[in-house]
């Protein structure tokens, strides 16, 4: 049966579709004959409990300048969707977290994914701190205290915007680097949460490896290694995807936390792993799916579908 899909995302014209995951999910939808929608989240309503956005039927074509096609608005009662998918990317500030509760009021009937009362309560640098053993020190704090003194008993180490996204904003900073207290001062200027600061991983180098996870379950992963001149990894400020395996200490990761995936209804999600451990597991919106495909590896798209469509029975 074709179900009704809603896909709350930035604008579709802002997508770079060669790396876009929420495109990939799309264009399998309409392969699979699912009915497709579109809306931005500034045009979800709450009306007397009720949730409505102004959606747009959408088409999708795997074709760069001209991948889609949308309908007119039309104010929709959101609970008659099948499915919606929860795809917009962070920050994932207030305005992030209002979304999730607008939806829970229609989650699961209308099947939203990832389940959006464990998306709000599982931000991606915190719940990775579920499972300390398998990550690397790590510290959360706005005291330059507390971060000068981890500096000290750790050496390198890297601070970041504790809700960021996409690689913005992370620093690596030397044992003797002399622009901690005035980068600490920049951040409790920009950002009103604690900040995250974790040991320096050398392996970095080799490449930062997204696994992704389907249900609970590894089906894929992709190896991200960064410019020479840059500590991060991210592929939009330059990283390199290259083909991976997964070797046996990320199996051991994958398998430690799927449960607990499972558990709070993560359809799809994203880890982040260099050398052996992991440093985050991120369910807003993850990606690397169409990388994953590009270098030979598993169809994630269609994979996910299998899971959302069991799902709606």
């Amino acid at each position: 049966m074709p179900l009704s899909v809603a896909v709350q995302m930035d604008h579709v014209r802002t997508v770079n579709i060669a790396g876009d995951t929420s495109f990939a999910l799309s264009l399998e939808a309409q392969r699979r004959g699912h009915r497709l929608y579109h809306y931005t989240p500034d045009r979800l309503t709450q009306d007397n409990g009720r949730i409505f956005a102004r959606v747009e039927e959408m088409q999708v074509r795997d074709i760069r300048g001209d991948h889609f096609s949308l309908g007119e608005p039309v104010r929709t009662d959101l609970s008659e969707m099948d499915v919606i998918l929860l795809r917009q990317d962070p920050p994932f500030d207030m305005n992030y977290i209002t979304t999730t509760h607008m939806l829970e009021r229609i989650h699961p009937k209308t099947l939203v994914v990832n389940d959006p009362a464990w998306v709000r309560n599982s931000p991606e640098k915190i719940f990775v701190t579920e499972f300390p053993d398998l990550m690397p020190e790590t510290l959360i704090t706005r005291d330059p205290e507390e971060v000068a003194a981890f500096r000290r008993a750790h050496g390198d180490i890297i601070i970041k915007p504790l809700y960021g996204n996409g690689g913005a904003g992370i620093f690596h900073l030397k044992d003797d680097d002399r622009n901690l207290a005035s980068l600490l001062e920049m951040f409790a200027q920009m950002f009103r949460e604690p900040f995250i600061v974790q040991r320096y991983l050398k392996d970095v180098r080799k490449g930062d490896k997204r696994i992704i996870l389907i249900d609970g379950e590894a089906v894929g992963a992709i190896n991200r290694v960064p410019a020479e001149h840059d500590s991060r990894s991210n592929m939009h400020v330059g990283g390199r995807a290259e083909a991976t395996e997964l070797t046996k200490r990320e199996r051991e990761i994958c398998e430690r936390i799927g449960p607990s995936l499972k558990a709070r209804g993560f359809i799809l999600v994203g880890i982040d792993v260099i050398g052996d451990y992991m440093t985050e597991i991120n369910v807003t919106s993850p990606t690397g799916v169409r990388e994953v495909k590009r270098f030979g590896g598993a169809d994630i798209a269609s994979l996910f579908w299998d899971a959302v469509e069991g799902k709606r029975g």
